[in-house]
């Protein structure tokens, strides 16, 4: 038998960005696959595991930040 990986929403930040990997349909609304704000995503994509936390962004905080108006270009 296989070992099915779920996730709650608890494993996320709420603000944090993640990807859902397959489409999820709900009564209200489909989600494609793509990256998502975790907050945005209904409970049963996390449920189902169709939510993955990205890897760690690397690099110069001021390259990611767009705030910053010294960002490197």
């Amino acid at each position: 038998m296989p070992i099915e990986r779920r996730m709650s929403r608890d494993t996320f930040l709420p603000g944090e960005i993640v990807e859902l990997k397959q489409i999820c349909l709900t009564p209200g609304r489909l989600f494609q696959p793509g990256k998502y704000i975790a907050g945005e995503l209904p409970d049963i994509a996390f449920e189902m595991g169709l939510v993955e936390q990205l890897p760690p962004v690397r690099g110069n905080s001021a390259e990611l930040d767009p705030n910053t108006s010294d960002r490197l270009e």
